[in-house]
């Protein structure tokens, strides 16, 4: 059979074709991308496999219609993470609570808090355990070194459970909920844990396919033992940071396999997440029992987020970033505001505070940690600090304004510049 070459998908199509297009990418990348690089910060492996098989020649359409159509509701296997944004470490030995990741109350409660594991995705090689059977049973294991981390949502439990500390978080999963990894993550269990597999990570950008939006289909490979395509997915504004995007498909039921978010700077990939192995039997019932472990600290998550007034949305501390409106923001943040379209979409909202919000941001290891990165800019708009990785920067204004995308310096500046007229 003849080779896959690149095809490009254009908007000069008939009516008919155009309408099958619109409606096979109904999930649809830019702002997408920032909001999974920031709460998933991180993911996938090498391939797992070697040389290219050949299959049958299909369009980059065609491809994305596969992957719509796929209903793949069982699975199991495992996944490798490995993310490089260029983050530095922190000085002062700063962690996760520099970024407002942190769980209050005691040290075993906060261990077993999902969102304290987010942090841990930011940089290096991770390696999980996954498994769902329809959208009410999901299990993902971050694999440690010296200690496993688990989430495991059966029915209307969801729990947390770190194995370092033998504590445990519950949560009931709301009858109303949208439930499941493959039907948005149970509350309680922030999206970005959630995201950890090809499957949603590729979901999440082709929500924002559009006219901004280059799509070919690339050399056939082989994932985890399977035969797949490649779809390449690139930016054609020139202010974005992001290089490409390839996803491996699966070539016989449309599951994405890997996915892998390469910068236009060049070198090794940000966000690199895929199976190594992957299994679409049924997985066993008892893959999604958890009991805690006899003395282990259990925290009931509902009580602990009523209690704080805060509601099982107010977990996630990620409501403030692009791709989680769905969550609330930081107390004494303004409004988000996105400008712009496109791969070059700008989150922008007033810093904690008003004009005082930048004081208020330099204090402490956080403060440290911004001045440590920033360099001093000017414009229209006044002067501030860009802080900038090899994906995300942002612009901090001196006035108490906070402009987030992956795009260049300059389109930061002139979104600035733009708001002040």
């Amino acid at each position: 059979m003849p080779r896959n070459e690149p095809t490009e998908v254009t908007e000069e199509r008939d009516g008919g074709r155009t309408a099958r297009r619109r409606k096979a990418v109904r999930y649809a990348v830019p702002v997408a991308v920032a909001g999974v690089t920031a709460a998933t910060i991180g993911l996938v492996p090498a391939f797992a496999g070697s040389g290219s098989p050949d299959l049958p020649k299909i369009s980059a359409q065609d491809l994305i219609a596969k992957i719509a159509k796929s209903d793949v509701q069982q699975l199991s296997g495992t996944v490798q993470v490995t993310t490089d944004l260029g983050l530095p470490a922190l000085p002062g030995g700063a962690g996760a609570g520099a970024f407002g990741g942190g769980q209050g109350g005691d040290g075993a409660g906060a261990a077993a808090s999902p969102q304290s594991k987010l942090t841990e995705l930011a940089s290096g090689t991770h390696t999980l355990r996954v498994a769902a059977d329809g959208p009410d049973k999901q299990r993902v294991s971050i694999v440690g070194k010296s200690a496993d981390y688990t989430l495991v949502h059966n029915g209307k439990d969801v729990w947390a459970y770190d194995s370092g500390s033998n504590s445990a978080v519950h949560h009931t999963a709301p009858k109303d909920a949208r439930r499941g990894t493959h039907r948005g993550a149970p509350e309680g269990v922030p999206q970005g844990l959630q995201n950890a597999t090809p499957q949603e990570l590729a979901k999440e950008v082709l929500k924002a396919a559009g006219d901004t939006t280059s799509l070919t289909v690339g050399d056939t490979a082989r994932v985890a033992g399977r035969d797949a395509y490649q779809l390449v997915i690139k930016p054609k504004q020139s202010a974005s940071t992001v290089g490409s995007i390839r996803v491996a498909v699966d070539a016989a039921n449309g599951v994405p396999l890997k996915f892998t978010l390469t910068p236009k700077s060049g070198g090794p990939a940000a966000v690199d997440v895929g199976y190594t192995r992957v299994d679409f039997a049924r997985p066993a019932a008892d893959t999604f029992a958890f009991t805690p472990p006899k003395g282990a600290k259990v925290v009931d998550g509902d009580r602990a987020a009523h209690g704080k007034g805060e509601g099982r949305k107010g977990l996630d501390g990620f409501g403030g970033l692009p791709g989680f409106k769905d969550h609330q923001g930081p107390k004494g943040a303004g409004g988000l505001e996105v400008l712009g379209k496109g791969w070059t979409s700008i989150a922008a909202l007033k810093a904690p505070g008003g004009p005082g919000g930048k004081d208020q941001l330099a204090k402490g290891d956080a403060g440290k940690f911004l001045d440590s990165l920033g360099s001093k800019v000017s414009g229209g708009f006044g002067s501030g600090h860009v802080f900038s990785t090899r994906l995300v920067n942002a612009l901090i204004t001196d006035d108490g304004r906070v402009y987030v995308g992956a795009v260049d310096q300059q389109a930061l500046i002139a979104a600035a510049d733009a708001a002040k007229k």
